[in-house]
């Protein structure tokens, strides 16, 4: 597996995960809800931090960033269970100081897969867009210990 920046050719390969994975994570909303920010998230992806997990050049998975913010962190499902949202998330956490996420909590599965790599639950919120409570999740890695 490689793990590289996004390129203008995987845009919507991209896209076609983001919506997938949302669908399927996040039954709880409405697809219309998704369908209609496709066009905005695309729009963003150039001016965002992205990378791509590929497999044999199929992009199976990416993570993106906005600073120090997860913006999302998608995997294709062929993809899932092997990995490569830990790969993503490593790749990130090597190139930043600190990481923070909101998830939204009826998203169980990803706020545990969260909280196993590290994260800690800050604060808890609505998101303004969909009414849904948000756990706001921030990571940090350990402080040496300095004798």
């Amino acid at each position: 597996m490689n793990i590289e920046r996004l390129s203008p050719a995987d845009i919507q390969a991209v896209m076609n995960i983001w919506l997938a994975g949302n669908l399927q994570a996040h039954a709880f909303l409405p697809r219309v809800y998704w369908e209609g920010n496709l066009h905005t998230v695309e729009k963003l992806l150039p001016q965002s931090e992205v990378y791509t997990a590929k497999e044999n050049g199929t992009v199976c998975g990416f993570i993106g960033l906005s600073d120090e913010y997860i913006e999302g962190l998608f995997v294709a499902e062929a993809f899932r269970g092997q990995g490569i949202g830990k790969a993503l998330l490593d790749h990130a956490k090597a190139k930043h100081k600190m990481l923070t996420l909101c998830v939204y909590q009826k998203n169980t599965r990803a706020a545990a897969f969260y909280k196993r790599e590290g994260f800690v639950l800050q604060g808890v919120s609505t998101d303004e867009n969909t009414g849904e409570t948000e756990l706001q999740m921030r990571w940090q890695p350990e402080q040496e210990n300095i004798v």
